[in-house]
């Protein structure tokens, strides 16, 4: 698999997505769950978050039966991941407050950091979806 395959396709996005996800959750816990760091930190709530996510999307390509199943869905569990990423991208603007304070629906606090991050999976995920890796063009004889 290709780099073009890994970031710019849906399987690829569920892959890579996914391993971020997956790694950022588990780095919230330990280095990234400190509220003075203003700009992005993540409390107790997004690491949940963002573990779990990571993990189903890991699961949706790897897991035997379900990436079956699923693989004809991928395109539209990739959308839907950017619609929420773009969610909470723009909500996270919305709402802004202290850094202290759990912002979104009483679970967590979304700073600029985040929504910034929010906003880039997004846009990541909606190409992903409608962009695919495709073979170079060769010269016809």
């Amino acid at each position: 698999m290709n780099y073009r395959e890994l970031l710019f396709t849906p399987r690829g996005f569920l892959i890579s997505g996914g391993a971020v996800l997956l790694v950022l959750g588990i780095l919230g816990f330990f280095v990234l769950n400190n509220p003075s760091l203003s700009f992005f930190w993540l409390d107790s709530s997004e690491n949940v978050a963002h573990v779990a996510l990571g993990g189903i999307a890991l699961a949706a390509v790897y897991v035997p039966g379900l990436n079956d199943t699923l693989r004809p869905y991928y395109k539209w569990i990739v959308l839907l991941v950017g619609l929420i990423a773009l969610f909470f991208g723009v909500y996270g603007f919305l709402v802004t407050g202290d850094a202290s304070g759990k912002n979104t629906f009483g679970l967590a606090n979304l700073e600029l950091g985040d929504n910034l991050l929010h906003l880039v999976v997004a846009a990541w995920a909606f190409a992903a979806a409608y962009w695919t890796a495709r073979e170079p063009m060769t010269a016809s004889r």
